[in-house]
């Protein structure tokens, strides 16, 4: 007998006004509970296997300042860095990565 594989899901509701402008994020994750998220912003990358490109959904909301931006950024470049290592276990360019990821942070304020 076969095991039934586990599955979840990620969902994102966006609130848009008239112009489609996101005003509102929320999301849940089924293996999360019943707790509904707020989000200001989402950057979500996918790979596509077959066509060898990745796809990419990039949204913030109206209320998402400036400096939250530039302290998100400064965070997937530096969340980047340790995802390379994970999952490549390329040590030099995960340094580099990771350098960059500060250099962009102190050229942006985000880091002293």
């Amino acid at each position: 007998m076969k095991k039934q594989q586990k599955t979840a899901s990620i969902n994102f509701d966006i609130h848009l006004d008239d112009n489609n402008i996101p005003e509102k994020i929320k999301w849940h994750a089924t293996d999360g509970g019943n707790k509904i998220n707020d989000a200001k912003a989402i950057m979500l990358s996918i790979w596509d296997g077959v066509d060898k490109s990745s796809l990419k959904i990039d949204l913030w909301t109206k209320d998402m300042m400036a400096e939250e931006m530039k302290f998100f950024i400064f965070q997937i470049l530096d969340s980047l860095s340790d995802n390379y290592l994970k999952s490549i276990g390329d040590e030099k360019v995960a340094g580099e990565i990771k350098k960059f990821a500060k250099k962009i942070g102190k050229i942006s304020n985000v880091l002293k």
